[in-house]
């Protein structure tokens, strides 16, 4: 399989996905855009509880999140749906989407006159915008154009020993081919940074690493508390993951062996292909927000203990080395790479199994949690609400 089909971006980028997206520009037109998905099909809203009451470098976290996840290539078209006295301005909002091509609508509701009528023009606008992206046919794209998100949540002692090794495998394949590999989890390299920041391709890369790290880690201790003390889930603990450190030193091998090319803010753009890292929390659904903005297609997410999550616009593809939980939660995990455990098989045949995956969905698959309907989204904030 050399190639994948997927839809053509006015600015050149394709994506695996082609959603109508509806943002609310603040919490309180969340509900005004879950009415409107409600009633109109294929369509996917993204309630959060951000865009008020929000400064300076918050509210620039807020709208960069939004613009980026409405800028990635999986979303077709975007409804912004505004209260109108935000701190978040839909207009530049729609402007900074639209500089991808891709046409964007706008609604204010105190301006229609209220949640109902505002609900009435929404359904009207996004059964038009639904249609135009209906018409749209499917191209034939390479490899070397997708660029996949790597993350790890609800981990044990299985994650390191087996997934995250055999997720690494698949990455160098997707590198090989010319595509991209985030990374992210700042909070999640502490302890195993040394040996990310010597695959670093320059001394600058590395040293923004570290940045990161440390920036992290004082706002840790401004709270009194220690990462490097212990891991910091009950459940990680629970599944026989001792520190921070060895949870650490698994989840760098999910990125796999390539060097890594440079580092970049929360939900900023990838800035080149190949390997990057991300800045970014451990929280799961923060974090594979924050790639969905940053532009990745696809999230592929290791878990031994069992994560149900999904993402908005992006599929995430659940891979687990713990059979047990496999077994017992088929519903929610895609990827079984146990096996590497009980001798079967080897990381690198896990790894073209993942890879396999990776290929079948670019090219239109639904992964588990498309199919159960996880559409999960949160924006990382940086201060107080006001």
């Amino acid at each position: 399989m050399n190639e994948f089909m997927g839809y053509a971006r006015a600015n050149g980028e394709f994506g695996i996905r082609n959603h109508l997206l509806i943002i609310p520009t603040v919490i309180c037109a969340n509900q005004v855009c879950s009415r409107i998905m409600q009633l109109v099909p294929e369509t996917v809203a993204i309630p959060h509880q951000h865009g008020c009451s929000q400064i300076g470098a918050d509210k620039d976290r807020t709208f960069e999140t939004l613009a980026g996840t409405g800028r990635n290539p999986n979303v077709g078209a975007v409804l912004i749906v505004s209260l109108g006295c935000e701190v978040v301005n839909p207009y530049e909002l729609a402007d900074a989407i639209r500089s991808t091509g891709k046409r964007v609508e706008v609604i204010d509701i105190q301006e229609a006159g209220g949640s109902v009528k505002a609900i009435q023009k929404g359904a009207e606008l996004a059964k038009e915008l639904r249609r135009e992206l209906d018409a749209m046919s499917k191209v034939p794209v390479p490899f070397s154009e997708l660029r996949i998100g790597v993350k790890c949540g609800g981990s044990d002692a299985t994650s390191g020993m087996a997934s995250n090794p055999a997720l690494g495998a698949a990455s160098d394949v997707l590198i090989e081919r010319g595509g991209t590999v985030v990374i992210s989890e700042t909070t999640e390299i502490i302890g195993a940074e040394h040996v990310l920041a010597a695959r670093c391709a320059t001394p600058e890369v590395a040293g923004q690493l570290y940045a990161y790290v440390e920036r992290f880690e004082k706002e840790v201790a401004r709270m009194g508390a220690d990462m490097r003390g212990g891991n910091p889930s009950p459940g990680n603990i629970a599944g026989g993951l001792t520190t921070i450190e060895e949870k650490s030193l698994g989840c760098i091998s999910k990125c796999g062996t390539s060097p890594l090319m440079g580092a970049f803010e929360y939900a900023e753009p990838i800035p080149g292909k190949g390997l990057y890292f991300m800045d970014s929390p451990g929280n799961d659904i923060e974090c594979v927000s924050g790639m969905a903005a940053s532009g990745v297609h696809l999230v592929c997410f290791t878990t031994g203990r069992g994560t149900p999550t999904g993402a908005a616009v992006v599929p995430v593809v659940k891979i687990t080395g713990n059979k047990v939980m496999f077994e017992r939660m088929q519903d929610n995990m895609d990827v079984d790479v146990s096996d590497i455990l009980d001798g079967t098989a080897g990381v690198r045949e896990a790894g073209q199994r993942i890879w396999q995956e990776i290929a079948e969905v670019a090219d239109g698959k639904l992964t588990k949690a498309e199919i159960l309907g996880h559409q999960e989204f949160s924006i990382n904030r940086i201060g107080p609400s006001l």
